[in-house]
């Protein structure tokens, strides 16, 4: 028999007879049997160390592996993934050795005052030479215990993936909720106009965006609405309400926003710095609401409409252009209403 088939035969029947003990329940917490222990401490390097001493990096290569005699040592991982604090009869860093110049999945830190036995390609050689039985039943191990740490990294990567997909659903819900409650602000409930506030805050937005372009401002109030309301009803003048938010929102373009800034009282900005451009609106508007009144047939669709028209100049506050329309409106009421008039700094009929 050769000496390879006796050293065969002895490991096995050491094996069989349970001299290096059986794999720990837990294999990923890399205690070695006292066998291996006794081995990898005869042939490896003694090596002291102090309580917060760094031994290698994440991210360094390395070529050692370590097996704890006393003290602890912690292992941490970064990337928020759970450290591990390993004690005495336990090993790390076996890839760098097996495999050689391996990239360094943590920090290790001794955590106190200890004794690390350290093994280099040349004692892991000897410890295979001396035993090759227990070395491969030790490598067994050690692989599956790399198999089940990355199932544990994939699982909890997984997880975390699940939950970051989870707060962006969160995320997403809340700005989308967010958004509509701030729509909700910025609207008028009956006609989806945007309200007064709406309208404050986009002169706002274009003021923050330093918009230079002239608009033209266009006044609407309803003429007889309180006729309409006490002769048909609230629910019929809330109707008459909507067919004039109707004609505006036909009329606006992307650029331009219809508004009710309350009662039976709306307006209009149009992005234009010409005056007949702004009147064949107020004159569309007018127009509309009398074509809509004649297809009425005792319950009113809708009420005759006075608009007071003027341009707004951006460099000027907005309260300047809204008195020139509101006069123009107040004007075109004075006259009987159903009707379009302008104001620059005179008064002009349309």
């Amino acid at each position: 028999m050769t000496r390879d088939s006796a050293a065969s035969l002895r490991t096995r029947d050491s094996i069989n007879s349970g001299k290096y003990g059986s794999a720990p329940a837990d294999v990923a917490t890399a205690v070695l049997t006292e066998a291996e222990y006794e081995l990898f401490a005869e042939l490896g390097r003694p090596r002291r160390v102090e309580a917060g001493q760094l031994l290698f990096r994440r991210g360094e290569l390395g070529t050692t592996m370590f097996v704890i005699a006393r003290g602890v040592v912690d292992l941490d991982f970064g990337d928020d993934l759970v450290g591990k604090r390993l004690g005495p009869s336990e090993f790390f860093g076996e890839l760098g050795l097996l495999i050689g110049d391996h990239v360094r999945s943590a920090d290790a830190v001794a955590a106190s005052d200890g004794l690390l036995i350290e093994l280099r390609h040349e004692e892991f050689q000897r410890l295979v030479d001396r035993d090759p039985g227990l070395v491969s039943y030790f490598l067994r191990r050690a692989i599956l215990r790399v198999v089940l740490n990355e199932q544990s990294l994939i699982r909890r990567l997984r997880r975390r993936n699940e939950e970051l997909q989870s707060a962006l659903d969160s995320l997403y819900a809340a700005t989308h909720q967010l958004n509509q409650t701030e729509e909700l602000v910025r609207t008028d409930e009956l006609t989806r106009l945007y309200n007064r506030r709406g309208l404050t805050l986009h002169l706002q937005e274009r003021r923050e965006q330093g918009a230079q372009r002239s608009m033209g401002l266009l006044l609407v109030d309803c003429d007889r609405f309180k006729q309409v309301n006490d002769d048909h009803g609230h629910l019929i003048g809330d109707r008459v309400l909507q067919g004039v938010a109707n004609i505006l929102r036909s009329v606006a373009g992307p650029e331009d926003l219809a508004c009710r800034i309350g009662g039976d009282e709306f307006c209009l900005l149009v992005v234009s710095d010409q005056r007949e451009e702004v009147m064949r609106f107020g004159d569309f508007i007018v127009s509309t609401a009398q074509g809509l009144m004649q297809m009425s047939h005792g319950t009113p669709l809708m009420c005759p409409l006075s608009v007071g028209a003027c341009l707004i100049d951006p460099a000027r506050d907005w309260n300047d252009g809204y008195a020139h329309a509101d006069a123009a409106l107040y004007q075109a009421k004075r006259l009987g209403g159903n009707r379009v008039h302008w104001h620059d700094m005179e008064l002009t009929s349309a």
